[in-house]
């Protein structure tokens, strides 16, 4: 087990990735609302973003490049090349910026619930540190940092789980036998949104070539992913989990109220458990998103998908600078984000398709090309995810004209 351990790392940097101040609002929410009958749609996100991460990982061991780098040569035609090029680049650029406001405020609750300092105090502060991290550090430090993240929300989380004891069965019953209450469905896309993220598999396979170069390495990136995104998965659960046990059907269903309700269980320790737990998926969310769109931006454009990279720096430093002024004035840029959102929707079916594409390229991955079962399996994930990208275009439309 320490050996397998060991060999822990891009994977926990895509767990460390979806668990953001978004996930853990939209999971209290759901557990709020509707109990533990919407926890099937995390063990689905989960399972079908392990399939997807793997496809990433492998191109990347094998090829010795990232996706965005596939992407460019997999199209020989200038107008189909630099057309996904410019479709992705946008769309997960976009996504990334909009998002980063969220991620640094979210990140700045943890510290305004223990402090009492306004979030537009401290968010800007977080994002500063990032951003110096960014300018100065390498991959690896990224790597443990993430890594450390991931371990700090998973005692936070699952500890507070556990301490409620919740009834099991009733937990079992939401994970495996799937159902759609009344008013239910967008609070399913939007976790199965939160966990399926389509930068993500760009930074992967970059992660993945950052850390192995040989064929043999495959099993270990196959582990990691499997463990550390299944982790991942098991903390937003716990969050649905606790939510769905003390505060289902109160009519404040924030993180603040979870806070609140468990003080009968933790005591002191409530407010405590939670700042900390957002703290983390604030961070970790937040040094994620920048370094996706870098990675994603520059391996698509030839400019570089690494920390030696001056541009790969400019990006990422773009993308965080974007986020510590729109968190410092306050601006919750909401019609970007669902923007955002709806491009993330529609974008994923079409890098998975890319995915798909490239995985089944005899000349760039030999003899580790996708199995017929896997390219089933990957067919079915975009038929899902293709359905649930239209949702959210229609449903961003929608709320757009209502406003």
């Amino acid at each position: 087990m320490k050996e397998k351990l060991k060999v822990i790392g891009p994977g926990a940097i895509i767990a460390a990735s979806f668990i953001g101040p978004g996930t853990v609002s939209t999971a209290t929410e759901a557990g709020a609302t509707f109990g533990y009958a919407l926890i099937w749609a995390i063990v689905f996100a989960i399972i079908t973003t392990i399939f997807l991460q793997e496809m990433a990982a492998r191109l990347g061991i094998i090829t010795g490049n990232g996706l965005g780098e596939a992407v460019r040569s997999q199209f020989e035609r200038p107008v189909l090349k630099y057309g996904a090029v410019i479709l992705i680049g946008l769309s997960i650029g976009i996504g990334c910026a909009a998002y980063m406001a969220g991620d640094l405020t979210g990140g700045a609750l943890g510290i305004s619930l223990l402090t009492g300092i306004p979030q537009n105090y401290i968010a800007p502060i977080i994002g500063t540190v990032i951003l110096i991290l960014g300018l100065t550090g390498t991959y690896k430090m990224f790597e443990k940092i993430l890594i450390g993240l991931v371990i700090v929300m998973s005692i936070t989380f699952l500890t507070t789980m556990i301490v409620i004891r919740p009834n099991v069965l009733a937990v079992m019953e939401g994970a495996f036998v799937p159902t759609i209450p009344s008013g239910s469905i967008v609070i399913i896309v939007a976790l199965i949104g939160t966990t399926v993220v389509p930068y993500n598999l760009f930074m992967h396979a970059s992660g993945a070539t950052e850390r192995w170069k040989d064929p043999a390495d495959l099993k270990k990136a196959r582990w990691d992913t499997i463990l550390t995104i299944a982790v991942g998965g098991l903390i937003t659960i716990a969050v649905i989990v606790t939510a769905g046990a003390v505060i289902r059907g109160t009519e404040a269903a924030g993180v603040e109220a979870l806070a609140t309700a468990l003080e009968p269980t933790l005591g002191g320790w409530s407010v405590a458990f939670i700042s900390i737990g957002m703290l983390a998926a604030g961070l970790s969310s937040a040094m994620a998103a920048p370094l996706g769109a870098a990675y994603t931006i520059g391996g698509l454009t030839g400019w570089g998908s690494g920390f030696s990279s001056w541009k790969f720096k400019a990006i990422f430093s773009t993308v965080i600078g974007i986020g510590i002024i729109t968190s410092a004035i306050g601006f919750e840029p909401m019609q970007l984000i669902l923007t955002a959102q709806a491009l993330n929707g529609l974008i994923l079916p079409i890098i998975a398709v890319f995915l798909l594409i490239v995985l089944n390229n005899k000349n760039a991955m030999g003899e580790y090309v996708n199995s017929l079962k896997l390219n089933i399996i990957g067919g079915v994930i975009v038929l899902i995810v293709s359905g649930l990208g239209i949702y959210s275009l229609v449903d961003a439309v929608t709320t757009f004209m209502a406003g």
